[in-house]
């Protein structure tokens, strides 16, 4: 399915729920009319139905502006005169850049600090995550598995037997330096010389393609996103997006630590630094982690909610389940990204 028809799909999958909200189903405050403009990095499809709901119940206009890439230097560019007031990103990486870069305002929020767990945003208010995205195994169906660590990826039992895409894409760098931050620098480049060693085919393509070539025979086992699993899995009947999703069951991995859970990576957002409408920002933030709008994330686009006690979609609940996040706080595994694309480079895993 391309990415338009899957923007679609999970319009029209919202629409009701986006419809019932607005209707007045949702018990959500009553703002002040106004406008805000919002910077993403995230396709405007994905969030389009919740931004409409935040207009019906608020009266507030939001306007859109998709900045594909370079968001930190648009807005470094613009300076003051930036009409930026909400900046929205996939992946905790970079929304820590806006953070670094100088473009970002603290927010104190109680909305926002009781329903988003601590370790998934800034101490000091700077930025915020808004829905989680895990990184899971994909394992082929008739492999006796329960569990996994993400350690065993380097065992030698897989030897030629992993798929994964490259170790360079931030979904995988932001895993490494997880491992950086749980295992130690050292060790890493250890398990991660082990997984190159185990790889059935070149670290390359997309997350869908560790489904595709699992059911191909070309490796048993991969790490991919949990969300492309309810794509996959919702795609049409005798579709090839389908079949690589009916060939794998899913595992939720943990660290070889005690107390530890599964690595999440994140869509985020901050209000900009110089944000004309600071009020109206706050609210869409706050907004985006009520109840109804993180019940309209997990059915958008498969994603897992932020906020405890909203339900998964049906999809994901019954081929992932709820997750154990790793309780380490997203800062202290971004602070190891460039560590983790060094050892990328080191060990020639993207050869």
């Amino acid at each position: 399915m391309s990415r338009s028809l899957q923007r679609r799909a999970g319009a029209l999958r919202l629409a009701p729920l986006a419809a019932a909200f607005a209707l007045g189903g949702a018990a959500l405050p009553a703002f002040a009319q106004g406008e805000l403009t919002l910077y993403t990095t995230r396709e405007p499809g994905l969030i389009q139905p919740l931004l409409s709901t935040f207009t019906a119940q608020t009266q507030i206009k939001v306007n859109t502006v998709f900045v594909k890439d370079g968001l930190l230097e648009r807005v470094q560019a613009e300076g003051a005169r930036s009409p930026a007031d909400v900046l929205m990103t996939v992946d905790v990486g970079n929304l820590l850049d806006l953070v670094e870069g100088g473009v970002t305002q603290p927010v104190k929020s109680a909305a926002l600090e009781s329903a988003i767990p601590a370790n998934l945003r800034g101490a000091d208010g700077q930025w915020f995550a808004l829905s989680m995205r895990a990184r899971v195994l994909y394992a082929a169906k008739d492999l006796k598995l329960t569990s996994f660590r993400y350690e065993d990826l380097a065992q030698p039992k897989w030897k030629q037997k992993v798929c994964i895409r490259a170790g360079q894409h931030p979904y995988n760098t932001a895993l490494i330096a997880a491992m950086i931050a749980h295992d130690g620098e050292a060790k890493t480049e250890q398990w991660l010389q082990g997984v190159k060693a185990n790889l059935g085919r070149k670290a390359t393509g997309g997350d869908r393609d560790v489904a595709r070539d699992i059911l191909g025979g070309i490796c048993d086992i991969g790490v991919a996103n949990s969300y492309y699993v309810g794509q996959m899995k919702a795609s049409k009947e005798g579709s090839d997006a389908r079949k690589w999703g009916d060939a794998i069951k899913v595992i939720r991995p943990t660290f070889d630590n005690p107390g530890s859970g599964t690595h999440v990576n994140i869509s985020g957002g901050a209000v900009a630094k110089n944000a004309p409408q600071r009020a109206n920002a706050v609210k869409l933030l706050e907004f985006l982690v009520s109840e109804p709008a993180q019940r309209m994330y997990a059915q958008a686009n498969y994603e897992y909610p932020v906020r405890k006690g909203v339900p998964l979609d049906p999809i994901i609940g019954q081929a992932i389940g709820e997750l154990k996040v790793d309780p380490l706080p997203l800062t202290e595994i971004a602070k190891h990204r460039k560590q983790a694309s060094a050892l990328v480079d080191k060990v020639g895993f993207d050869k």
